[in-house]
This record gives C-alpha cells, sequence and structure tokens, in this order.
C-alpha cells in the first residue's frame, strides 16, 4: 500500500495580501515559519519515508522544516510539483485584475497555465514516484492550485469545497490501482498548538 502526504506550504506575505503568486518565489513570512514548524513536529511523531517538493521557495522552506524534524531526511525536489503558472497575474489582487482587466479577466488570455498542462506534469510525476517507490509512505510539499488539479484527477469523487489551508495535509493511500483519501485539508497541528498556547 503506497501512501502519499500532499502538503500545501506555510504562508507568504503574498497570501496574507491574497496576490496571485505562481512561479513567483516568495518566502515563508513570520506565521508560515511558525506553520511549518508546527506541522514539522506533527509529521515527526509519524512514520514517513521520504520528501519530495516543489523547487520554489515557499516549499521549499515548508520541506525543510519537516526534513528536520524526520532525522534529516533528504529532500527530493521535482519542477513537475512547482505551482500553476499565473502568467501576467502573478503579484495582482482580484481588485487589481478588475482594475487592470475588468470584470472578466479570467476570459482573456493573460499567460495563466492550463489545467490540461498542470494535470499532464501532475500524473507524470505521480506515476513516476509509486512506481518507483512502492508500498512507501512519501510527502509532497507543494501548493494550492496544484494539489487541487492532481486530487480532482486522482480521487474523483473527493469533496473539495473547502480551500487549502496553509500547511494542511491531506493523505491519500493507493490500494491496487485505485486511490482513497483518508484525511482532506487537516491543519489540526495549528489548531493544537493555539489550545496549548490558552491553557
Amino acid at each position: 500500500m503506497t501512501k502519499l502526504g500532499i502538503v500545501r506550504h506555510g504562508r507568504t506575505a503574498w497570501n496574507l495580501e491574497r496576490r496571485a503568486q505562481g512561479s513567483s518565489d516568495i518566502p515563508l513570512d513570520e506565521l508560515g515559519i511558525a506553520e511549518a514548524e508546527k506541522l514539522a513536529e506533527r509529521l515527526g511523531a509519524e512514520d514517513w519515508d521520504m520528501i519530495y517538493a516543489s523547487p520554489l521557495l515557499r516549499a521549499r522552506q515548508t520541506a525543510e522544516y519537516i526534513a528536520a524534524r524526520l532525522g534529516n531526511l533528504p529532500i527530493q525536489f521535482d519542477s513537475r510539483i512547482r505551482e500553476v503558472s499565473g502568467g501576467q497575474i502573478e503579484g495582482t489582487t482580484e481588485a487589481e485584475r478588475i482594475e487592470k482587466w475588468g470584470e472578466q479577466w479570467r476570459e482573456l488570455d493573460l499567460g495563466m497555465e492550463k489545467a490540461n498542462l498542470v494535470i499532464e506534469r501532475g500524473m507524470s510525476f505521480f506515476e513516476e514516484i509509486t512506481s518507483k517507490h512502492p508500498g512507501k509512505n512519501i510527502l509532497i510539499v507543494s501548493h494550492g492550485s496544484f494539489i487541487k488539479h492532481c486530487l480532482k484527477k486522482l480521487v474523483p469523487k473527493l469533496e473539495m469545497e473547502e480551500g487549502l489551508k496553509n500547511t494542511s495535509i491531506s493523505t491519500i493511500v493507493k490500494v491496487e490501482s485505485v486511490w482513497n483519501c483518508d484525511v482532506y485539508n487537516c491543519t489540526r497541528h495549528l489548531a493544537e498548538q493555539s489550545q496549548q498556547s490558552t491553557k
């Protein structure tokens, strides 16, 4: 049985400002670092064999905190799991996009990466690592839009109305040829820490 723990990176300043990040290389902010440390503490008590991560800085930093907790597990970086490229909208807020391109900006060709291309590179990655590491527990540190595209493809019946939170983990397990989602968008490590701080 192969298990994947798919993690969204910690918070960045652009997350806070609700700016499209895409391929822009934005670091974690102070809260994002704290979130990554809390996630690392949680995962350090679990059984994980390896870590793959997007090479973009926010994912790289999140993965490094996790790797340190897992006994300095080597991180394998793979550009196929980077965030969906936002083209011209990167660095902008919704209000700025409307001001610049109008309410229908989503219908314009602004150089954003097409969903089919995102899924194509994502499935190439997932197929390769699952055939390469059968029966292993693999952590994947990536990005919100990329993860949602891939989960929709891998687990078509999964309900994903709630947006992925920073440092959330979703776990999927492959039994024979079918993926099932055990946990979706879980951030209990953040809730546990905040409860402890109020005691």
